[in-house]
């Protein structure tokens, strides 16, 4: 038996809700979890660590993701949006789910770390 899931991520900049004057900077994000492994997992929690570019950390964890507690088959994906405010135009977010294989094991899906930026700001 395995558990092997991959987490991929895709960010964007959304212009139209932030308000740079206000140091308010509005990135989505598109999670895609797939099941590598042999048995079903459902994702139980999710743990994320957000930096921004001044070094602030703020941490948040919360059951589910968007409303769901997902169980993801075998060589299946789950998909999902959210998105964070930063006061800064460069952060990052970094973390993990919280996953409970059909065979009862516990187990965390770690997600790699991803930045995010305003386009233009980093050369």
């Amino acid at each position: 038996m395995s558990y092997n899931i991959e987490v991929d991520v895709k960010t964007r900049y959304l212009k139209e809700h932030s308000q740079p004057e206000e140091e308010r900077y509005v990135f989505a994000y598109d999670i895609t979890i797939r099941n590598h492994g042999t048995l079903p997992a459902q994702l139980l929690s999710r743990h994320w660590i957000i930096t921004d570019a001044n070094g602030k950390v703020q941490e948040v964890r919360g059951e589910g993701v968007v409303g769901e507690q997902p169980i993801i088959l075998p060589n299946e994906s789950y998909q999902y949006s959210s998105g964070t405010i930063m006061p800064t135009e460069v952060g990052s977010m970094q973390g993990s789910f919280s996953m409970v294989a059909e065979d009862g094991h516990l187990f965390e899906a770690v997600i790699d770390p991803f930045g995010m930026a305003v386009p233009g700001v980093l050369h």
